[in-house]
């Protein structure tokens, strides 16, 4: 992965309305920053062979998959490398120590680089994309945390489960015409009418639709340009594409206008997000978002609200699918826990362990955002070993952390939930699962995604068995987001008897833990057992 616009930096000091606005002269150029700018001893760290001149280092990778490049070459040289395309270098860190040392805040921030920055023409100083010294994301941080709270957890949670039945209604029909599911197209469609109706009371009418709404189409579109702006020396190259562009974002404005318009002629909408980003002012200063800046939060919220869960669910979809003696423990779990309960109570959701650590070993296997970078707030040193400039950066390889050995083991890269039992995560070092990011700069909508997840999860394993396609082998669509590629599965409904309650832990865990049969298929990146 590559970067064509860059961060500002500087210490970020906490203050009513977040970071301090700098002195002149405080704050570094903005812009790509290459990797020899903050790194002095940058000739220690190892690059990939072949180096090209002019070029860099071009020999076999792709436009397509740069993530997954990053991957392959992180397995080759080691827990901290770099990459050069035509005259950019970029600095990748991975090893659980390296990545621990820069989650350190007092030392590092947020970088907002690689295409979080192509998507500041899209969200400007939003949550996701605003530089440290910018206040605003602060202040909606501060205005809009409440929204996460658990009560207002629990009042989603009504909303959410309507919507799952709105799926749940669309794979029945599926199922009756002996169709397989497309799981990436329905987790998407589930996950936008989700956030939409939560956050903003807003129904896109997904499943209702043949071809996916316009603005998936156009959300799609620019996080696809952003990626692009990756790997090309000039966006000169992509005229035609920046125009595209230009209008998938007009539409998301003219969408988000309408929306935002509609909710102040009709009234509130019950303190939903919106309610909160137009009408709360901040506890301690009184200060509004300003009409821009709701636009673009309700934007970043649209799109990486549900962007990222729905890969999440599909992942972990794919891999229950494939192990289909996890999926049986799993599946036991929620007939134990919600028994005869037509829906699930918000309480219940919780309750279900097991199927949250489906979820979060699919999340570690492919986190959905597979990177994040840091920034030295201060000149340092990196590990004991690496000079650092202030203002220097490097990108964590967010999904080869997760299949660290020496945090994981050597089996790291098996799908097996039971490394995310209570004791083993207690043993296991800090900072070496970070799919939400780091640090005061961490995704707020968290705790959202992991409840609504886990109660899609649960609702789909109590209705459904499901069947993989045999042929299919694990394919990853990168567009900054992870995302399987052309996943169906068929499905069989299942008899109401519930699965018998299963072992406490120790009891099963053999065949949890079995190994991987040589037929499943093979990881993209490693080689080994998906």
């Amino acid at each position: 992965m590559a970067e064509t616009t860059g961060t500002t930096g500087g210490p970020a000091t906490s203050g009513t309305t977040g970071t301090r606005v700098p002195a002149a002269g405080d704050v570094l150029p903005k812009g790509f920053r290459s990797a020899e700018l903050g790194w002095p001893e940058l000739e220690r760290i190892p690059h990939p062979p072949r180096r090209l001149p002019l070029l860099g280092d071009v020999l076999g990778a792709s436009r397509h998959t740069p993530l997954q490049d990053s991957l392959r070459y992180a397995g080759q040289l080691g827990p901290i490398f770099r990459r050069k395309a035509f005259n950019r270098e970029f600095v990748f860190v991975w090893g659980a120590g390296l990545a621990a040392d820069m989650a350190d805040e007092t030392r590092f921030a947020k970088h907002v680089g690689l295409g979080i920055a192509n998507l500041r023409p899209v969200v400007g100083d939003a949550l996701f994309t605003a530089y440290n010294h910018e206040p605003n994301w602060q202040l909606a941080h501060d205005v809009l945390a409440p929204g996460f709270s658990r009560e207002a957890m629990a009042a989603y949670h009504p909303m959410m489960l309507d919507v799952a039945e709105r799926l749940t209604g669309h794979w029945d029909r599926e199922l009756a015409a002996g169709r397989a599911v497309d799981v990436p197209g329905d987790m998407t469609k589930l996950t936008l009418e989700t956030i939409a109706r939560t956050g903003f009371g807003h129904d896109f009418a997904s499943f209702e639709r043949a071809r996916p709404h316009p603005f998936v189409t156009a959300m799609v579109g620019t996080l696809t340009y952003a990626q692009r702006l990756n790997t090309v020396p000039s966006p000169a190259l992509l005229r035609r594409a920046a125009r595209r562009n230009d209008a998938d974002i007009a539409y998301l404005n003219r969408t988000v206008d309408e929306l935002v318009r509609a909710r102040r002629d009709g009234g509130g909408g019950g303190g939903d997000l919106l309610d909160r980003m137009l009408d709360t002012a901040h506890p301690e200063t009184g200060e509004r978002l300003s009409a821009q800046n709701v636009r673009r939060q309700v934007v970043t919220f649209l799109v990486a609200g549900h962007e990222t869960t729905s890969g999440a669910l599909s992942f972990a979809l794919h891999y229950l699918s494939r192990h289909p003696e996890i999926a049986a423990r799993a599946r036991a779990e929620v007939d134990r826990v919600w028994g005869d309960a037509i829906v699930p109570g918000y309480e219940q959701v919780a309750k279900l362990r097991y199927v949250r650590r489906v979820l979060d070993e699919a999340l570690r296997l492919w986190p959905t955002a597979p990177a994040f970078a840091r920034e030295a707030r201060e000149d340092t040193v990196l590990g004991g070993e690496h000079p650092m400039r202030r203002g220097g950066w490097a990108l964590i390889l967010t999904a080869m952390l997760h299949r660290d050995p020496e945090a994981w083991g050597p089996d790291a890269d098996r799908f097996d939930p039971d490394r995310f039992d209570a004791a083993d995560v207690r043993a296991r070092a800090p900072h070496t699962f970070k799919p939400f990011g780091t640090g005061a700069r961490a995704c707020i909508g968290r705790q959202f995604a992991l409840h609504e997840a886990t109660l899609v999860l649960g609702l789909l394993l109590r209705r459904y068995e499901l069947r993989p396609d045999p042929a299919y082998r694990l394919r990853v669509t990168e567009r900054l987001t992870l995302m399987p590629d052309g996943l169906r599965m068929h499905l069989d409904r299942r008899t109401p008897t519930p699965a018998p309650t299963p072992a406490p832990p120790g009891g099963t865990v053999g065949e949890a833990r079995a190994a991987t049969a040589p037929s499943e298929p093979r990881c993209p990146v490693h080689g080994a057992g998906d």
